[in-house]
């Protein structure tokens, strides 16, 4: 199924400009906005680092908190592993959080699917987040409508009803490629990570589809305006984002590691080509993706370090509208300044 998802968005990427992606964020901040985010980085990548960037947010996680975090496809090695997370989690007493997908990954790979609660939970126990952890699945009982303030494509945004358990979320994001979006950030972990099903149908058809039908939700019909999945994506973002803001809050964190260009969603992903970089960090989605974006172009070349495929295909889907839109509709700010806390 996800051949078949690349296959289809190629298709529609075709129609679309080519974006470039070799822009300093100091310089591609959105008009309207003349603020300058903090993004905050360690070069290191431990549970300790992971502990300490969420410190210098100066953000308490109170109350009941959600960790929204992808736990990885059934064969995916490339998720964020237990034994990085365990620190933060205990921190801040969080339950990891997730939703069920809206595809399979085809006969025969039943065990690696997601798309059922009782196959999800066999992969969250398989790849070690249960019994260690607190972990829901926010859609396994249902679905939730909530507002949106951009309605050019989505009339609101359709996410897990255990959302409404909890007071703060924490976007641990793990920054990567993706086969549609072109690149995953935070603003995809809040928006497709925390649609239901049918949320994560409705976002990719950009309006089109409410209830989740595999069998129509991956046709030219449904999927065939890249520029209108992304806007959805950045508008759902956005009421994620509202929705733990009017509670205690919401903080964002991108782990830049094992940096294939496929997303953890994918069950067998290409090769990883990049370097391990380190821990990005911010209270701004939209300049923690600018951030990682602009890591990325600034990568050197190198035996052992390629950016080149990864950024091939976040110009090919044409990522950078997701932030583009984002950042148009008030969600955040594409200008920032990189601050590290390393010693």
């Amino acid at each position: 199924m996800i051949k078949k998802m690349m296959l289809l968005t190629a298709a529609a990427a075709t129609m679309l400009a080519s974006c470039s992606q070799k822009k300093n964020a100091q310089q591609t901040g959105a008009e309207e906005n003349d603020s300058i985010a903090t993004v905050y980085l360690t070069r290191e990548i431990t549970p300790e680092a992971l502990v300490s960037i969420y410190k210098a947010l100066g953000v308490e996680a109170t109350g009941r908190v959600a960790v929204k975090m992808s736990t990885g496809e059934g064969s995916n090695p490339n998720y964020l592993k237990p034994e990085l997370i365990k620190d933060l989690i205990a921190e801040v007493d969080g339950t990891i959080v997730e939703c069920n997908t809206a595809y399979s990954s085809g006969p025969g790979n039943e065990q690696d699917d997601r798309n059922t609660s009782a196959n999800h939970w066999k992969v969250i126990e398989r790849h070690g987040f249960k019994p260690a952890f607190k972990v829901d699945i926010m859609d396994e009982e249902g679905d939730m409508k909530i507002p949106v303030q951009d309605t050019t494509h989505i009339k609101y945004d359709i996410v897990g009803n255990h959302m409404a358990n909890y007071d703060f979320m924490i976007a641990l994001n793990h920054f990567k490629g993706h086969p549609m979006g072109g690149y995953g950030g935070a603003l995809k972990n809040l928006s497709i990570g925390c649609g239901s099903q049918n949320g994560k149908a409705y976002i990719h058809s950009a309006g089109k589809m409410e209830v989740l039908d595999m069998a129509k939700l991956w046709t030219p019909e449904y999927i065939g305006d890249q520029d209108g999945f992304l806007e959805s994506m950045a508008a759902a973002a956005q009421a994620v984002t509202d929705y733990f803001r009017e509670r205690k809050g919401i903080i964002y964190i991108s782990v830049m590691n094992n940096m294939s260009i496929d997303c953890d969603c994918v069950d067998h992903p290409e090769p990883v080509k990049l370097e391990d970089y380190g821990i990005l960090a911010s209270t701004d989605p939209v300049a923690l993706d600018q951030a990682c974006i602009d890591i990325i172009n600034n990568q050197q070349v190198t035996a052992k370090n390629d950016p080149t495929d990864l950024l091939n295909r976040i110009d090919k889907q044409h990522g950078v509208h997701t932030i583009e839109h984002a950042a148009k509709i008030g969600l955040g700010n594409r200008k920032y300044t990189l601050t590290s806390i390393d010693k």
